[in-house]
This record gives structure tokens, C-alpha cells and sequence, in this order.
């Protein structure tokens, strides 16, 4: 199971007990019998009893909590285990290095860059040289939401955090940790894959 797709998974829990929980209140709320009267008759005795239907609806809502609170706790568990699954399958890299063979998580490796005829991992804490030309990687990492956006940059294209688009037709990318990276206009196409849904910026990727 991808990472992403443990997201989606995640996602779709979380929607659910939102729907869930808004569903009840609607219910509770939308209650045709409050603001009216009500009229229990009590088999023991020989009276009726008249009560207004907002301590009636005030009860039922209060019986809709332990509901929600197990709901809510189940939500909890389930998040709790997809988050274990998630860490457990996170997408990793190996390389070897300084003599050792490193596993880093794809999502701490902000871009790719080349260098000669390394390729200089960009990592949250440290950059890694690795021996292996920038179309070959860039090639591997595809599938893994790494997409190129210059001759020897590749980025990740969740850490991307703002576009700055240049009079040139060029672009600017800001990473998280602050770094920028020129996107040329070879290479603007590939913008379109940052986010799922463009608002009022088309334009920009066109």
C-alpha cells in the first residue's frame, strides 16, 4: 500500500466520523417534537403528566454522546494503526555512501540536484552525493511525486510551499526549509502536478 494511498485512507476516515457526528446533531436538531408538547401518561398513577418536548430533545441529545465519544474513539484507533502502516511503508531510498549503504525517506528529500556527474540529495538535515546521472534518478523518482522543473533540479513536490511566478515566464519554487529553485519554461508544463485543484490559476501552468 503507497503512502498516498494510506493518506487517502486516512482522509476518508476522518470524513466520516465528521458526517457521522453532523448527521446525529442534524437528527437531534431537526426533531419535529421540539417547542411542542408533550403528554406521558405514567402506568402507576392516575394522572397525566405535561412536559415540554425541549427537556425530551435536550435528553436525546445528551444519549447521542456516548455514540460519539465511541466514534470518536475508534476514529482514534484506526487513525493510530494507519499512521504505524504509514511509517512502516513510506517510500524509501538506498544509496550507498562514505562506504555504508543509507535508507533515507523520500519524504525528507526536498529536491535532487546534479552536480558533475553526482546528483546532490537535498535532505531535511544533510545534502548526499550520490554516483548516478540526473535522468536516471529523475526517472525512479516519478512514480514517487518528484517531478523536474529545470536541466538539473528535481523537487519534491510535497515539500513545495509557494510558486513565484517571473516576468521571464520563468518561475520560482520555495521548498520547505526556505530553499528556491528556478523552474524554466522547458519545464512549467510539470507544474500542473503540484496540487490536485488549480483555483483561478490555470495560467500559470499553461
Amino acid at each position: 500500500m503507497s503512502a498516498r494511498a494510506i493518506q487517502d485512507q486516512k482522509a476518508i476516515a476522518r470524513e466520516m466520523f465528521v458526517r457521522q457526528a453532523a448527521h446525529a446533531n442534524a437528527d437531534a436538531s431537526a426533531s419535529p417534537l421540539r417547542g411542542a408538547t408533550i403528554y406521558a401518561t405514567e402506568s402507576r398513577q392516575d394522572y397525566t403528566r405535561e412536559s415540554t418536548a425541549d427537556e425530551f430533545c435536550e435528553a436525546a441529545d445528551k444519549s447521542l454522546l456516548p455514540v460519539i465519544q465511541a466514534d470518536a474513539a475508534n476514529l482514534t484507533r484506526v487513525l493510530r494503526q494507519l499512521e504505524v502502516i504509514a511509517k512502516r511503508h513510506a517510500p524509501r531510498i538506498a544509496f550507498r555512501a562514505k562506504g555504508k549503504i543509507l535508507l533515507l525517506d523520500l519524504a525528507d528529500i526536498m529536491a535532487v540536484q546534479a552536480e558533475g556527474n553526482y546528483v546532490s540529495l537535498r535532505h531535511q538535515r544533510n545534502p548526499y552525493l550520490v554516483h548516478e546521472s540526473l535522468s536516471s534518478i529523475a526517472e525512479k523518482l516519478k512514480p514517487y511525486g518528484f517531478i523536474r522543473i529545470h536541466r538539473s533540479v528535481i523537487v519534491n513536490i510535497s515539500a513545495v510551499e509557494e510558486i513565484h511566478p517571473l516576468p521571464t515566464g520563468e518561475s520560482r519554487l520555495r521548498v520547505k526549509g526556505g530553499k528556491e529553485y528556478l523552474v524554466t519554461r522547458t519545464y512549467k508544463h510539470n507544474l500542473r502536478d503540484l496540487a490536485q485543484l488549480w483555483v483561478g490559476s490555470e495560467r500559470l501552468c499553461g
